[in-house]
C-alpha cells in the first residue's frame, strides 16, 4: 500500500467548522478526561483536534501531548502522535512550539519502534511532519532520533528487500521514488531515517555510533545498487496505483545523498597506494631517477617510460588492480558497455569549495543521477580531413549549451557501442570517482607531486581512429597505456609561460599550426607511460586493426596532475606575505593612520605578486614543498631545490615591485567595478587572515583599497614611502621555514575535502 501523502502548510485547509467555532472547550474537557482516565472521551476529543485547522486552537493542548504520548492505551498513542504531526505542519510557530518542548520531542523519539505497528508508524509520520522545519530536525537530531531510528530500522528491514521506482510529482530522473516490496513500516520509517541523516552536518555524522553508522551504511550501498540498476536500465513504473509496492516519499536524490553523507564517515574507501609505491613503479627504486625527472623533465619536456613486458599483471604493478578488473576476455564491445553501463555523474566541485556539506547543498538535485554528456562521458572522433573533432550525439552539446543536461542512460548504451563500431573515442572522465584502483593511484600520484588531488580520465579508441583532435592541456599528464597501442606525437612547447589551470585557453598561432614537423614521435605499448607538460600540443591515434576482433584497440588511463592557484608558486608567496603580516599584527595596533597605510601596502603587495606571476614564468609553476616527507631534511635535494625557488621569488619581488604601475592597474579595475583581488580569494581559508580576507565582509582588501585610493593619488610620495618600506621589511625578514607550516595547513585542507567527495562518489558506484 501507499504511505500517507505529505501535506504542507500550504495545502491545509483553512475552511472553519463548527468543531473549530467550539475548539475552546477542548483543553478543560481533555483534562478532566485524562483526570478521570476516561478513554472514549479522550479518544473523541483528539478526533476533533485532528479536524482542526487554525494552529492557534491547537497551542493549548500542546502542554497536553506529553502525558498522552506516554499512555497505556496504543490507539490514544498513535491519535496523539497524528495530533503532533498535524499541528507541526500547521505553521511554522506551531511546529517551533513542539520542537522546543522536550517532552514532546522525547516522547515522540521513545515511539519510534513501538510494538503497535500503528503507533509506530504514526510516530514516524509525525517525525516527518516535526521536521519539515529546520530548528524542528536539529532538536530532533540533539535529542539522538536518528540514533533510535538507525537501531530500529537495523532491526526490522530485510536483506532481500525488493525496490521500484515511481515517477515523482516533476517526472524527472533524479526525483524518481523509491517502493518497498513490504508492509508500510520499512517504508515510512526509511523516509524518517534518510530524512534525519540528510539534516546532519559532519560534526553529527561523526557522533553516529560506529557500528549503527557502518550497518546502515551497507544497506544503502545494497538498496542504492538496485536503485541505481532499475534506473539506468529505464525500469520505471509510471503509475503509483500498483499495489504490491508500499512507494516511499524518498527519491533518488535523497538516497545518494545519504550514501554520499555516510561515506565521508566511513573507513577508508580505498587502498592508498602511497607516494612511494607510485615513486618506485613509475620510476623505479634509483632515487636519481626520480630526481632527474623533476630537475629535466618536470614541466619541461616530454618523457616516454617504457615498461618490461606484461608488467600490468604483475600484483606488486600500480596499475595492475585496474587493468585486472577490465575484463579483456569479452569482445571489446561488450567491455565498453558492461563499463560504463554501471556508472552514473559525477557532479564537479567547485576549485574552491572546502565545505563538502555546502557542495551537497548546492547539488543535491542532481546527485545520483545518469551520465551527463560533455560532463562526465564524450563520444567523438577528429576527421581525418579537416582535423577537427566531430561528436557522435551532436544534439548532446546544443543542449547543454542551454544547460540542460542530456542524460546517458537506457538505449543510448547500445548507441556507444555502434559509435565505437564507426571509429569513436569513448571518453571518460572522473575515473578516480568511479573506481577504487584507480581512486588510490591517483591519491599516491597528489602525494608524490604535493597536490591535492590528481584526475583520471579515460579514454577506448578503435583502430585505425583519432579521438581528440591536436590540442594541449592546462595540467600535466601522465598516459598510461593499459591495452592495445597507439601513437602520439607531441609539439613543441609554443611558449615558455605555462598555461594555468581554468584560464581561457589561449588560441594556436598559425606560426606554431603550420609547423608541422616540429614533433616528437611516442609509439606506447602495454605498460608504457608518457609523460606530457601542460602547455604542450599533442595528439595520438590508433593503428590498423588485425584479424582478431579487439586488435588495434587502444584503451588508456590520463593521470592530470591539476595544479590549482594556491598550490603554484604564486601561491606560495601569497601565503608567504600573509604570514608575515600576520606577525606584524601581534606588534602593531591597526587604530592609527601609519598602521592602516601598511595594511594598505599589503594589499597592494599582494596586487604586485599577482603582476609579476603574469610574467615570471617561475610563478606559474607546481610548488612542491609538500612532496618533501616529513620530517624535513635540509639537505635533501628536492628541499634544497624549493627553497633556492622560494630565493628567487623573494628576489623578485624585491626588484621588481612596481609602485605607480600597480596602483595604475588597481585604479583601472575600480574604475571598472572589477575585484583586483578576485584571484586570490582563497587565502580566506588561512584561518587567521578572516580580518582581512573572508569573514563578514568577503570584498575587506578591495574595499580598503577602494576607500583609500584618492588619498593615495593625492599622496602619492608618502604612500610610495610606505609601500616600499614595507616590501623591503618583508623580503629581507621573511623565510622559506616560516612558510611552509600554514602551507600545509591550507593544503591539508584541500585534500580533506576533495577526499570526502572521492569517497561519496565510490559509495555510489559502489564498484
Amino acid at each position: 500500500m501507499e504511505s500517507k501523502k505529505r501535506k504542507t502548510w500550504s495545502e491545509i485547509s483553512k475552511r472553519k467548522t463548527e468543531t473549530e467555532m467550539n475548539s475552546h472547550t477542548l483543553f478543560p474537557i481533555l483534562v478532566a478526561a485524562l483526570s478521570n482516565n476516561s478513554k472514549s472521551l479522550i479518544k473523541k476529543c483528539l478526533n476533533k483536534l485532528l479536524r482542526l485547522s487554525q494552529p492557534t486552537l491547537l497551542i493549548p493542548i500542546l502542554s497536553l501531548l506529553p502525558i498522552l504520548l506516554k499512555s497505556k492505551y496504543g490507539t490514544i498513542v498513535r491519535l496523539t502522535a497524528e495530533v503532533v504531526g498535524k499541528a507541526s505542519l500547521l505553521s511554522l510557530e506551531s511546529n517551533e512550539r513542539i520542537a522546543l518542548d522536550n517532552e514532546i520531542v522525547k516522547a515522540l523519539i521513545c515511539l519510534l519502534g513501538n510494538s503497535n505497528r500503528r503507533v509506530w508508524i504514526a510516530a514516524c509520520n509525525a517525525v516527518l511532519d516535526l521536521s519539515t522545519a529546520s530548528l524542528a530536525r536539529q532538536r530532533l537530531l540533539k535529542f539522538s532520533a536518528l540514533y533510535r531510528l538507525l537501531f530500529e530500522f537495523l532491526q526490522v528491514h530485510k536483506s532481500s528487500t525488493m525496490v521500484s521506482l515511481y515517477t515523482g510529482e516533476n517526472g524527472s530522473i533524479t526525483s524518481l521514488r523509491i517502493g518497498f516490496k513490504e508492509d508500510a513500516i520499512p517504508a515510512v520509517h526509511f523516509d524518517a531515517t534518510i530524512n534525519l541523516v540528510n539534516a546532519c552536518n559532519i560534526e553529527q555524522l561523526d557522533k553516529i555510533p560506529r557500528r549503527l553508522s557502518e550497518c546502515f551504511f551497507v544497506f544503502l550501498k545494497e538498496l542504492w545498487l538496485k536503485v541505481r540498476y532499475q534506473m539506468l536500465c529505464s525500469n520505471i513504473i509510471r503509475s503509483t496505483k500498483e499495489r504490491q509496492f508500499c512507494v516511499s516519499n524518498i527519491t533518488i536524490n535523497n538516497l545518494a545523498e545519504s550514501t554520499f553523507r555516510l561515506a565521508l564517515n566511513a573507513k577508508s574507501l580505498t587502498k592508498l597506494s602511497g607516494h612511494q609505491m607510485v615513486k618506485k613503479c613509475i620510476f623505479g627504486s634509483s632515487e636519481a631517477t626520480f630526481e632527474n625527472f623533476m630537475l629535466n623533465y618536470w614541466e619541461i619536456s616530454p618523457l616516454l617510460i617504457k615498461r618490461i613486458p606484461n608488467t600490468l599483471i604483475e600484483e606488486n604493478d600500480l596499475f595492475s588492480s585496474f587493468s585486472q578488473s577490465m575484463n579483456f576476455n569479452e569482445s571489446f564491445h561488450s567491455f565498453l558497455s558492461s563499463t560504463i553501463q554501471s556508472l552514473i555523474s559525477c557532479l564537479p566541485i567547485p576549485s574552491d569549495e572546502l565545505d563538502i556539506l555546502s557542495f551537497l547543498k548546492e547539488g543535491r538535485n542532481r546527485l545520483g543521477c545518469p551520465l551527463i554528456y560533455d560532463q562526465d562521458i564524450r563520444v567523438l572522433r577528429t576527421e581525418k580531413h579537416s582535423r577537427s573533432e566531430v561528436h557522435y550525439f551532436p544534439g548532446c552539446l546544443d543542449i547543454c549549451s542551454i544547460k540542460t543536461p542530456y542524460f546517458i542512460y537506457g538505449d543510448d548504451f547500445s548507441k556507444c557501442e555502434e559509435a565505437c563500431k564507426e571509429g569513436y573515442t569513448i571518453a571518460m572522465r572522473g575515473m578516480e570517482f568511479r573506481f577504487e584502483s584507480v581512486a588510490a593511484i591517483s591519491d599516491g600520484f597528489a602525494s608524490l607531486f604535493g597536490q591535492p588531488s590528481v584526475g583520471a580520465n579515460m579514454y577506448m579508441t578503435p583502430p585505425n581512429s583519432q579521438g581528440l583532435a591536436r590540442h594541449y592541456d592546462d595540467h600535466c599528464v601522465f598516459v598510461v597505456q593499459i591495452f592495445g597501442s597507439k601513437q602520439w606525437k607531441v609539439f613543441s612547447q609554443p611558449c615558455v609561460q605555462l598555461p594555468r589551470l581554468y584560464y581561457p585557453r589561449a588560441i594556436v598561432n598559425v606560426e606554431v599550426e603550420s609547423s608541422k614537423n616540429e614533433y616528437r614521435q611516442f609509439s606506447l605499448m602495454e605498460g608504457d607511460i608518457l609523460y606530457i607538460p601542460r602547455g604542450f600540443l599533442h595528439e595520438a591515434c590508433t593503428d590498423n586493426g588485425e584479424l582478431s576482433e579487439s586488435a588495434g584497440y587502444s584503451l588508456h588511463l590520463t593521470l592530470g596532475v591539476e595544479v590549482e592557484p594556491p598550490f603554484e608558486w604564486e601561491g606560495f608567496a601569497h601565503v608567504a606575505l600573509c604570514c608575515w603580516s600576520e606577525v606584524q599584527k601581534h606588534h602593531d595596533s591597526l587604530e592609527s593612520s601609519s598602521e592602516i597605510l601598511k595594511l594598505m601596502s599589503v594589499n597592494l603587495l599582494h596586487l604586485v605578486i599577482l603582476q609579476i606571476g603574469d610574467s615570471d614564468p617561475t610563478f606559474r609553476k607546481a610548488c612542491l614543498v609538500a612532496a618533501v616527507s616529513p620530517p624535513l631534511e635540509t639537505d635533501d635535494w628536492l628541499y634544497l631545490n624549493q627553497k633556492t625557488i622560494f630565493t628567487h621569488l623573494i628576489d623578485k619581488i624585491r626588484t621588481e615591485s612596481r609602485f605607480l604601475e600597480v596602483l595604475s592597474s588597481v585604479a583601472m579595475d575600480i574604475q571598472e567595478n572589477v575585484d583586483p583581488f578576485r584571484r586570490i580569494r582563497w587565502l580566506q581559508f588561512l584561518d587567521w587572515k578572516k580580518e582581512s580576507f573572508g569573514g563578514l565582509d568577503g570584498n575587506l582588501p578591495f574595499t580598503i583599497v577602494e576607500t583609500m585610493l584618492p588619498s593615495y593619488v593625492q599622496n602619492k610620495c608618502v604612500a610610495e614611502v610606505a609601500f616600499m618600506q614595507v616590501k623591503s621589511k618583508f623580503c629581507s625578514e621573511i623565510s622559506y621555514e616560516d612558510v611552509i607550516k600554514n602551507y600545509l595547513v591550507l593544503l591539508d585542507k584541500y585534500r580533506n575535502t576533495r577526499k570526502q567527495y572521492m569517497n561519496g562518489m565510490l559509495a555510489l558506484h559502489c564498484n
